[in-house]
């Protein structure tokens, strides 16, 4: 199983394909450097059910020399990064490894039937999984990246493709990948609340039947709306961030569509990436699953009579109360779970048996910083930067996502993708709440 790697696209019979495979390219690192088996943490082996996919579009070709025509900073980069070109195996006591034998990265480059635009008018989750390196019709150019989970989280995944710009610009890598953390960073940080777990694991175990067929939308949102919005919920929630705006927001519509009972509770489960100081810091180059799952539950009635301000209230307080004692707990239940011979026990699904919501402020620069973490920073030798950035995590099933993630436009514009089952969202699409918004749509389709 490779760690970094493509599909041929596949398509039903009588469907369009719009994704033409060109030729198949296997990308070594430019130097031997051989190496011990790369170790997967305990929150690693826990998004085993889960992929990620990063694609970064470019309205004009950001090579210089051509796509890979002379350039070879990517085989310089992977000298970085060993497990990226391993491959998974099964280590002592049956847990997952990355053995670093150097057997490279497997891109796929293509061309796609149409523009750039009409592209991101039209495609569908299933067609965006099959870009890697895929030009368009009359210019623009797609870069995807795609691995399990329990390989990286989006973080890790941004920061490699952002280091690949800056080795392609001769410039030194700002985040290079760290593989081991101090041991009280990594104890104290590294972790999900005990609770929250153990409630996600119930509740994946008891959606075990056959899923409805899930769909994604992508909605963008300008600086302009965030900013009347946030003034509208200003006197209950002075301190509210768009995060806090959004992710009350469709989680009002959200639930609205599934018609909560009002004698019941209803829950968001919250992901954090925790690359930043809570007792210690960790370093944003850290490569493997840094992230933390909370749960924040009202009352379904509360939810569906109280103002927007109120319920974006409580998401911003839940999250400001995050503290390291929560953090900790959860690592300690994950190695806990280890049987005799120290394996760790079965993954179950993280994303979905609870309506999950996966805040991206992390990856926003800050005004003045020089850090440059925003994905929209990503240009290779021609300056060329991203015109829009898709995170999608593959394997999500009942309730639902919600990815509130940086906007190419500066200031508080945000884009949200949601994936929820098909005929709620197609609902959501035409929420009156939503639409005065005026968000422009993208990328609407089946998972």
């Amino acid at each position: 199983m490779p760690a970094f790697s493509s599909k041929i696209p596949v398509k039903n019979v009588g469907e369009q394909i719009r994704v033409t495979v060109n030729s198949k390219l296997t990308w070594v690192s430019s130097k031997p450097l051989g190496g011990k088996p790369h170790e997967l943490s305990a929150l690693d082996h826990a998004m085993a059910l889960h992929t990620v996919h990063v694609i970064f579009y470019y309205r004009a070709n950001p090579f210089e020399r051509g796509l890979f025509d002379s350039d070879f900073s990517l085989s310089d980069l992977l000298c970085m990064y060993p497990p990226v070109m391993g491959r998974f195996a099964r280590g002592d006591g049956g847990n997952w490894v990355v053995k670093c034998n150097e057997a490279g990265v497997r891109t796929l480059r293509a061309s796609v039937g149409t523009t750039l635009d009409e592209w991101l008018r039209s495609a569908d989750a299933s067609e965006e999984r099959n870009l890697t390196l895929n030009e368009f019709e009359g210019g623009g150019l797609a870069i995807g990246l795609s691995c399990p989970h329990m390989l990286a989280d989006p973080t890790c995944a941004t920061l490699f493709f952002k280091s690949w710009t800056e080795t392609n610009r001769g410039e030194p890598v700002r985040h290079p990948p760290i593989y081991h953390l101090p041991a009280a960073n990594a104890r104290r940080s590294l972790s999900m609340g005990i609770n929250s777990i153990k409630y996600l694991g119930t509740k994946s175990k008891s959606a075990e039947s056959p899923s409805e067929k899930m769909a994604t939308a992508t909605f963008r949102l300008s600086h302009a709306i965030i900013k009347q919005c946030l003034a509208q919920i200003h006197d209950e929630c002075p301190d509210a961030t768009p995060f806090d705006l959004l992710a009350a927001l469709f989680w009002i519509r959200i639930m609205r569509l599934k018609m909560p009972r009002h004698d019941q509770k209803h829950s968001l489960s919250i992901c954090l990436d925790v690359r930043k100081p809570v007792h210690g810091p960790i370093p944003y180059g850290y490569f493997g699953n840094a992230l933390h799952f909370s749960l924040l539950s009202l009352d379904a009635e509360l939810l569906d009579t109280a103002g927007l301000g109120h319920v974006a209230g409580e998401v911003h307080r839940h999250v400001a109360d995050l503290h390291g004692e929560e953090l900790l707990s959860g690592i300690n239940w994950f190695e806990s779970r280890k049987g005799e011979i120290g394996q760790y026990a079965q993954p179950f699904r993280m994303y979905g048996p609870e309506l999950t919501c996966i805040s991206m402020e992390h990856m926003i620069t800050p005004k003045g910083s020089t850090c440059e973490l925003s994905m929209y920073e990503a240009a290779f030798e021609k300056g060329e930067k991203p015109v829009h950035v898709t995170y999608r995590v593959g394997n999500v099933e009942g309730e639902g996502l919600i990815t509130v993630m940086p906007s190419p436009e500066a200031g508080l514009a945000r884009t949200v993708t949601v994936t929820l089952p098909e005929e709620q969202l197609a609902e959501l699409c035409e929420d009156q709440a939503i639409m005065d918004l005026q968000p422009t749509m993208l990328l609407s389709g089946k998972t």
